[in-house]
């Protein structure tokens, strides 16, 4: 399989918000961001260079930060990779508009995701 260029890559940052809209407007005022809607529980940014995405994905917790995903062009094989690492599944591979993913927690307990658009 030819590699992507953004294969084991940084791809996309996930914001867990509890206010869409409210997300929209501080990030657009602010800093200028672009938006796409997707349903109301999920809103696309892009700063011009990086995008991400606001979600309405469940309890916000104090002090938790963005959901950081990478890209992966064989989404199995990096869950294995993740697995051996020593990395845990918390989400096994799902379907998404756009592709497939899985979140993991690293061994210091960070969530992060992995996708692929295959």
């Amino acid at each position: 399989m030819a590699n992507s260029g953004r294969d084991k890559r940084i791809d996309y940052i996930e914001f867990n918000v509890k206010d869409i809209a409210r997300a929209r407007s501080f990030y657009g005022d602010t800093f200028g961001w672009t938006f796409t809607d997707y349903g109301t529980d999920y809103c696309e940014f892009s700063d011009g260079n990086l995008k991400g995405g606001f979600a309405n994905a469940g309890d916000v917790k104090p002090g938790g930060g963005p959901l950081v995903i990478f890209f992966a062009d064989d989404l199995a094989d990096t869950l294995k990779r993740v697995e051996k690492a020593g990395g845990k599944i918390v989400k096994p591979i799902f379907n998404f508009p756009g592709g497939r993913r899985f979140h993991f927690t690293d061994p210091e307990g960070y969530e992060l995701a992995v996708w692929s658009d295959k």
